[in-house]
């Protein structure tokens, strides 16, 4: 692929005035979000494009958000390499790990979906693409009105969904699959993440997961991720789904 032909790839990304953006949700908190950002943005950075992640609330966190630690940390890259723009990319931060409702209620504070919206533009202004990581499932709510996936359609993004592979994943992945194509999301594909290591006839249960959800769905299973600490290694296995991501969008 030339680089025109991939730049041109990326301009065709669903837009939110202009955003070039890809949101990755997941089934639940600890689905598997933080790797798989931080991975798809070594992918870009790697094939020559200036990728940049977001996590529009992050909870849990004092001072600056620990899951754009981990986007860095995956990615090879340092705070200091996003300087002017790390306010951006966490546009809240709270405490308490709790969802955002919640711990914005209790810090006393407001989440405002313009001031994402902002925030996300300009990061669009100054990168080629931005990745945007979720928080918590796709009903989370940000406030007594609107839940996250609220805001995913409202921006017109694409999403990612990551399984986490384990017993009870084929209802999570279904009942996201539904809430996502209920509101018109794209659905760019799913990608099971093992989060532990299988064990004695568990690992029959996660082979027959993704297998099990292709057949009663039309989404397209990206691949599967496994369970290891080596970040060189998990990147290798993700590289082949970042081929199939892009040939998606």
């Amino acid at each position: 692929m030339t680089k025109r032909v991939f730049f041109n790839a990326l301009i065709m990304i669903r837009r939110m005035g202009g955003v070039k953006a890809v949101f990755v949700a997941g089934t639940d908190t600890g689905a598997g979000k933080t790797v798989v950002t931080g991975l798809l943005s070594r992918y870009l950075i790697k094939k020559g494009y200036r990728a940049v992640t977001q996590k529009w609330v992050q909870t849990g966190s004092a001072k600056f958000s620990h899951d754009i630690d981990t986007h860095l940390r995956l990615m090879k890259r340092r705070r200091k390499d996003f300087n002017g723009y790390l306010s951006f990319m966490s546009p809240y931060i709270f405490d308490l790990a709790s969802s955002p409702h919640l711990a914005a209620r209790l810090e006393k504070g407001k989440i405002d979906i313009n001031k994402i919206r902002k925030y996300m533009a300009s990061l669009s202004k100054n990168f080629d693409i931005v990745i945007i990581e979720g928080t918590g499932g796709l009903l989370v709510p940000l406030n007594k009105k609107i839940l996250l996936i609220d805001v995913i359609r409202r921006f017109r993004l694409p999403a990612l969904l990551v399984v986490e592979n384990k017993l009870g994943a084929i209802n999570h992945a279904l009942l996201s699959i539904e809430a996502l194509i209920r509101r018109g999301i794209k659905i760019i594909g799913l990608i099971f993440n093992n989060t532990s290591e299988a064990k004695d006839r568990e690992s029959l249960i996660l082979k027959d997961n993704p297998l099990i959800v292709k057949a009663l769905t039309d989404v397209r299973i990206l691949g599967a991720l496994p369970f290891t600490r080596n970040i060189d290694f998990l990147y290798r296995r993700f590289t082949p789904i970042g081929d199939k991501i892009m040939a998606r969008l």
